[in-house]
């Protein structure tokens, strides 16, 4: 966890990118990713000069090898004149990082090429490699750290895509994990990655409950090819990417795939998908994958994704994703094709709904979490919602922390689906049959489903009432006479 020092001095470097005039959240973190990279890849030479050290192999280097490519490595050049510096970094490194290719590749520097350098003058750079060189020299101790100082710059982005999509909080995704609960072995997918912040929570949950007992083929499995992010924008590709990496997975397959589309024709590839897909925009109609139109014959990308999920899961693959309340109840015949499909053809076994301050400030936006396994063959006997009052935060556009959260209870019961066979529709969580939900066109919203329970309130007698209100009026004409008699003296 970073300490309110580490965010202070976080908040200082922010500030000293807008002081120079980059007021876009995703510009600031942008640009600050540039730097990180540039960073990093010196202290990856730096490793690569002490196994050499150490065995007197020379394995291949990251910069040339001549006073050129010594003079932009970040131990170089960092103590330099601040003209000196933004000359370097502007001229050399990042020229040379957006042409890195071959054995030095990676995820990140794959979208470098079309990155531009845009920190403002020589004496706001010189600030930014001031601060960040203090917050890795003597605050970030280790991979962990370097990932939540990523995780809290990430959190200043608070303004929508233009498609309708939005970071989720990580304590929303770390619950989408932990119902799904994925393992070592799983491949795990998110086809609208943004940050790559559902792909970052996965990992996390895996170390934590795996690392000590991973095998060299799971740590390879982990660093690589376990996760897979597909995004539009290469900004959020490049930023997936650096986060990715900060959370020690080298290689993960983050590319540039528009999801619903012809261009993406990936089927029965994933055991887990995560998602929070884009709610409000639409798509070309000849551009979208005519196997996702059998589903449900629509633009609407939010349920064109689910139908995705659907086909991209292997079977006995499990999905976790935030729906928008219209994709509950809405009722034109893709909504009610959609909802169908779950629940006939596959096991949808949750909906929890979610108050909708929880996207705030970036959307007021009422959402739902579906829980389903793709199976091809039924299986949905019952399904289980809850109705999540609380997140741990206030739903208003502060987001401040409060006590109230029914978090650890929603993967308390999730976890333990038997203990809720007795609950009644008035309670928090309950089950609904299949064919109660077949009987109301699939409508999955809980408030079709609730039960209100209203008590009975005893009034007073009208003539008692009256009395009380004649109390009244006798006392107020008492208290203005003695206000008058004062007056009048």
């Amino acid at each position: 966890m970073l300490t309110g020092e580490i965010r202070n001095k976080v908040d200082r470097i922010w500030s000293d990118i807008w002081a120079g005039g980059i007021s876009n959240p995703i510009t600031v973190i942008e640009q600050l990713t540039y730097l990180m990279f540039i960073r990093s890849l010196d202290e990856k030479e730096l490793e690569i000069e002490s196994i050499e050290a150490l065995t007197g192999e020379a394995p291949s280097k990251i910069f040339p090898q001549d006073e050129g490519g010594l003079a932009m490595r970040w131990s170089n050049f960092k103590t330099k004149d601040s003209r000196e510096i933004y000359d370097i970094v502007g001229t050399k490194v990042f020229p040379f990082i957006k042409a890195m290719n071959g054995e030095n590749a990676s995820a990140f520097s794959r979208y470098m090429q079309d990155a531009m350098f845009l920190i403002p003058t020589p004496q706001v750079l010189q600030k930014i490699i001031t601060g960040l060189d203090e917050l890795y020299e003597h605050d970030i101790k280790d991979i962990d750290m370097q990932g939540d100082l990523y995780e809290y710059m990430l959190g200043k982005l608070a303004t929508a895509g233009q498609n309708g999509q939005f970071r989720t909080p990580k304590h929303i995704r770390d619950m989408m994990v932990r119902l799904l609960a994925p393992t070592p072995k799983d491949k795990i997918c998110d086809p609208a990655c943004g940050t790559a912040g559902f792909l970052v929570s996965s990992a996390e949950y895996i170390r934590e409950n795996y690392e000590s007992e991973m095998t060299t083929e799971q740590w390879g499995h982990f660093e690589g090819d376990m996760f897979t992010g597909f995004d539009t924008d290469r900004t959020m590709l490049r930023i997936s990417a650096m986060n990715l990496m900060l959370h020690s997975i080298t290689q993960p397959s983050i590319n540039y795939v528009d999801s619903v589309s012809k261009q993406n024709s990936i089927s029965s590839a994933y055991d887990i998908v995560l998602a929070n897909p884009p709610f409000t925009g639409t798509v070309d109609a000849e551009s979208i994958n005519d196997n996702l139109k059998v589903v449900c014959d629509t633009k609407k990308t939010e349920l064109l994704f689910v139908a995705l999920f659907l086909r991209m899961l292997r079977k006995g693959g499990r999905c976790s994703c935030i729906v928008p309340d219209g994709v509950l109840f809405g009722s034109t015949k893709a909504h009610k094709a959609l909802r169908k499909e779950l629940v006939e053809n596959h096991q949808l076994q949750a909906v929890i709904s979610m108050p909708s301050g929880v996207f705030k400030p970036y959307a007021g936006v009422s959402t739902a979490v579906l829980v389903f396994t793709k199976t091809g063959a039924g299986g949905t006997d019952k399904v289980w919602f809850y109705d999540m009052k609380a997140d741990g935060f206030s739903l208003d556009d502060k987001r401040s922390s409060i006590e109230a959260n029914d978090i650890p209870d929603i993967l308390a019961r999730f976890h333990n689906l038997y203990g809720e066979a007795n609950r009644k529709p008035t309670e928090q969580s309950f089950f609904v049959d299949k064919s109660a939900i077949g009987a109301n066109d699939y409508d999955l919203s809980i408030n079709r489903y609730k039960e209100v329970v209203y008590e009975k309130v005893e009034y007073d007698s009208p003539m008692e009432i009256m009395t009380r209100l004649d109390e009244l009026s006798l006392d107020i004409s008492s208290k203005m006479e003695e206000l008058r008699g004062l007056i009048g003296e």
